[in-house]
């Protein structure tokens, strides 16, 4: 039996009824056997000054910094905002890369993102991309996952309710665990 995942959910949406939150959700309840998902928040992260920094890190992003690098994985749902990531989740990411042990080095990532237009947020994740190659984050490639038209797929309560979405996602955790499971390998016999 492979050892369990933990897996850190964060939602780049702070909207109380927010299609990212309820993917991360579904993603709880999709999650393949052996692995566990806990949704963070990043609503009490501050935004970004470095004379803030200066006196010392705020208590919400040493505490999601400690349960990044707690979790074997991360997984990333996120909106799409004028073609790139919402201002909320880029001051989260800013926040944590200036952290000693910084924790996104070496992690493996997986992303989501569901939006109301028919991109799915796909440019929001190209975005997130970009930044992880400066971190030294291990986004996992493919399967990707755009939730196009969320509005549709989505019930008055947030259970994602489309069955093709919901494979999909499937799918998308599945490789997420084989991803993570590699990346783990490749590190374990790295430090021999």
């Amino acid at each position: 039996m492979a050892t369990p995942l933990n897996v850190l959910g964060i939602s780049g949406s702070l909207r109380k009824a927010s299609y990212n939150t309820a993917a991360l959700r579904a993603a709880q309840e999709l999650a393949p056997e052996g692995m566990s998902i806990e949704i963070a928040s990043i609503a009490e992260i501050p935004h970004y000054n470095g004379d803030v920094q200066a006196l010392g890190f705020p208590t919400a992003v040493t505490a999601l910094g400690d349960k990044m690098r707690a979790a074997d994985a991360v997984l990333i749902a996120s909106p799409e905002y004028n073609y790139s990531i919402p201002g909320v989740l880029k001051n989260a990411i800013d926040w944590l890369s200036r952290l000693e042990h910084q924790p996104f080095i070496g992690k493996p990532i997986g992303m989501i993102g569901a939006s109301m237009g028919i991109l799915g947020a796909s440019r929001a994740q190209y975005h997130l991309r970009q930044s992880f190659v400066f971190l030294d984050a291990l986004p996992m490639n493919k399967p990707e996952v755009f939730i196009a038209q969320a509005q549709n797929k989505f019930d008055a309560d947030g259970r994602l309710t489309d069955e093709p979405t919901r494979g999909f996602l499937r799918t998308n955790l599945t490789a997420l665990a084989r991803w993570t499971r590699l990346v783990q390998a490749g590190q374990a016999a790295t430090a021999k």
